[in-house]
């Protein structure tokens, strides 16, 4: 009861999570759901949620995990405030992101529209931002930004994919592209931008780096975002859209590479790693390198394999996160080289976080014997140089997770623990509980994993995992992966020399370098681009005007404009237009040309009359009344303003012709986009004819009304809300007595 007075918004996270998983689960169980409604018709924009076999099982790990994860939280972050020297009410900062990131990854887990997806994908970035971020220290928030850009950046790839796939086959819906899409180079392309978008965030070579740096996040995080939720997003994308990555070899293959790649240099790392947290984290992007590979081999055993490796890890991993954190607590140390011996002192602990560490290296009754047996199976199909890398991959696995648990409670004794709450214990216990059960009673968990591979290999999928006491090659491979992760663990002085020596080099040359080169190198063209713009005015516009002539530029050169530039026939009724579109253009040309004060207010003010005469013309009295309006009073200002100003001499400004340059490339730009547009009207309907029949039930007299009104009343809704946040922001500075 006290635990619950002093953290209801913690116990509040741990009812929600709670109430998902039941919901989840029940839903599972009798068949699953869908929901399909359309949101912008218009584009083509579904809200498509469906909870089937890989929505669930996903669904599943974000909930179940996550009671379990906020249930640790609860006892461990009270402890870690306190470390931190800071308030126990800024818990508040903590639960709702975790919250959000558990909703975020359901609603990925169900997305079947690819522009859902992408929305889902950007919205666990955020809320993983401002929990590794938590801290609020420098190394915090250089963390977090890393992780928002490698993984927020990299999204963008996805949603090109998806605008490319939308433009060849008209649709964004998953179910859809599978029925349309062909084996084209368009396909393969799209697949491809997809799937490094789905890498980055799963943590995979070369875009890996940004994960170690994650855990200077509360273990909590770690043990929740970097085990079964956060870089499960990458690999459950990868398992939505395989049916669209299948019909390209070369993006199979090149996952195969990135997978192998990932399990080598992740697992290679872990080993030379001191840092509790670090040593899970390179296992973590090695663990997901066996996913990526079973995928990129495809196939009815790679997809049920990668669904059942998923749920092994989730659990495991989680376990032994949360493990890492209790020993923390419970010693102050957190260096693998101060550690030892705790298995005296933490019993408990120590013979969960044996069970978790167990079913990682595959040991048999646990649900990790059954990974690998599918995945040697899986190894087998793909040819015999995959067959020896998987046995390799497994021993490494059985080797850094070995150094691990034995490094933390094997041993002679360094200190003696202190106690810990029960809560930092039990979720590593029921994790262990439920590897066990999976390693005796794997139905279960075959059922699920079954369902999700179904989905990803687009076809029914058997998985059958099973113990066979025999010399089939799958249990042969088990038993050299085992003597090897063995002999590596007898051997430390030559492991630590090689892993040391793949440290040192990724420090001098690895992709984390060339990150913080590419920001240093952003961050000096981007003081250059400032001290430029911020010159004068005109400097200011062309900033503007130069970069979009340019961009128009680009789009026209890549894209067909074939029949997209129509020249319609010119009727007595259009001079009128046409005359004072000319009158604006001469008026524009006055105001760029003059360097008084009076000419150019004046020759402004005909341009803005003359657009309302066009406005006029062409039917819409009431905009031309609003922009006769407009013009008077402007002109009226300006006038009157300038009649107080001293009456100083406008110089001419410099770089008189560069500037007629970027006006004049922007204009065309501007003019080319605009004519295009208008040769080429959208084949789609419009909903004009809808708002038209229900402009009377929003009680306006025209549909003019009704949509300036809804517009004027969203606007007022954003500026007030512009206000509120501009308001906090204030009044936390005059709190706090100072500007951060």
């Amino acid at each position: 009861m006290r635990a619950l007075r002093q953290a209801p918004l913690a116990w509040a996270s741990v009812a929600t999570a709670v109430a998902g998983f039941a919901a989840c689960l029940g839903v599972w169980l009798t068949g699953g759901g869908a929901i399909d409604v359309a949101w912008a018709p218009t584009l083509g924009l579904r809200l498509d949620l469906a909870l089937d076999g890989l929505g669930s099982m996903y669904a599943l790990l974000a909930t179940g995990i996550g009671a379990l994860v906020f249930s640790y939280g609860a006892a461990y972050l009270p402890w870690h405030l306190e470390l931190e020297r800071r308030p126990a009410r800024e818990g508040w900062r903590f639960w709702p992101w975790m919250v959000l990131f558990m909703g975020s990854m359901v609603g990925l887990a169900c997305a079947r529209d690819l522009v859902l997806l992408f929305v889902f994908f950007d919205l666990t970035a955020v809320a993983s931002y401002f929990l590794i971020g938590f801290d609020r220290n420098r190394e915090a928030r250089g963390s977090a930004l890393m992780a928002l850009l490698v993984t927020g950046v990299s999204a963008v790839a996805m949603l090109i994919g998806a605008v490319l796939l939308y433009d060849a086959y008209g649709t964004f819906s998953l179910p859809l592209l599978f029925e349309r899409a062909e084996a084209d180079t368009v396909t393969a392309v799209a697949s491809a931008l997809i799937a490094v978008a789905a890498l980055a965030k799963s943590a995979q070579v070369p875009l890996h780096f940004w994960l170690p740096r994650a855990m200077v996040a509360p273990t909590p995080v770690s043990a929740y975002l970097h085990s079964a939720a956060m870089v499960a997003a990458g690999v459950l994308v990868l398992g939505r859209v395989h049916p669209l990555l299948a019909r390209s070899e070369a993006v199979l293959d090149g996952l195969v590479v990135v997978g192998l790649a990932s399990i080598a240099v992740g697992g290679i790392l872990a080993l030379a790693q001191d840092e509790l947290k670090q040593v899970l984290a390179y296992s973590t992007i090695s663990q997901y390198g066996y996913v990526v590979t079973l995928y990129g081999i495809g196939g009815a055993r790679g997809a049920g394999a990668a669904a059942l490796y998923v749920v092994a890890h989730a659990v495991a991993k989680s376990a032994l996160f949360m493990t890492a954190g209790a020993v923390t607590v419970a010693t102050g140390e957190s260096r693998l080289s101060r550690l030892g011996g705790l298995a005296r002192g933490l019993p408990l602990l120590a013979i969960a976080s044996g069970v978790a560490a167990a079913t990682l290296a595959a040991l048999p009754l646990t649900i990790g014997f059954f990974k690998d047996e599918l995945f040697f199976a899986a190894a087998i199909e793909a040819g015999p140089a995959v067959q020896i890398l998987a046995v390799a991959a497994a021993a490494l696995t059985v080797a850094y997770i070995g150094r691990f648990w034995l490094g933390v409670f094997a041993g002679q004794r360094r200190e003696a623990p202190r106690p810990i709450p029960f809560l930092l214990v039990a979720p590593v216990a029921l994790l262990a509980l439920a590897a066990l059960v999976g390693g005796i009673v794997v139905e279960p968990f075959a059922r699920i994993a079954e369902d999700a591979a179904t989905v990803t290999h687009a076809a029914a999928v058997e998985v059958t995992p099973a113990y066979h006491l025999d010399g089939r090659d799958e249990n042969l491979m088990a038993l050299a992966a085992w003597m090897l992760g063995g002999l590596v663990l007898l051997a430390p002085r030559a492991y630590r020399a090689v892993a040391g020596a793949a440290a040192r080099l990724g420090d001098v040359a690895g992709p984390r370098r060339w990150y913080g080169l590419s920001l240093l190198w952003l961050n000096r063209v981007s003081d250059w681009a400032h001290d430029t713009e911020v010159r004068d005015l005109r400097n200011s516009i062309a900033a503007v005007l130069a970069p979009a002539a340019a961009l128009i530029a680009l789009a026209f050169a890549v894209t067909p404009s074939r029949g997209s530039y129509d020249v319609g026939p010119l009727a007595a009724r259009d001079l009128p237009i046409v005359v004072l579109l000319a009158l604006g253009a001469l008026a524009a040309v006055t105001v760029a040309r003059e360097d008084g004060r009076l000419r150019p207010v004046l020759a402004l003010s005909v341009l803005g009359f003359a657009l309302a005469g066009v406005y006029a013309v062409a039917g819409a009295p009431d905009v031309a009344l609003v922009a006769v309006l407009v013009e008077s009073v402007l002109t009226v200002v300006f006038v009157g303003v300038f009649a107080r100003l001293p009456p100083t001499t406008v110089r001419r400004p410099p770089r008189r012709r560069l500037n007629a340059a970027i006006g004049a490339a922007a204009g065309v730009a501007a003019f080319a986009a605009i004519w295009a547009a208008l040769s080429r009207p959208t084949a789609t309907g419009g909903v004009a004819e809808e708002h038209l029949e229900r402009a009377p039930e929003a009680h306006g007299g025209d549909v003019v009304t009704v949509i300036l009104a809804d517009f004027r009343g969203l606007d007022t809704l954003v500026e007030v809300t512009v206000l509120a946040v501009a308001i906090v922001g204030v009044a936390s500075l005059l709190r706090r007595g100072r500007a951060w």
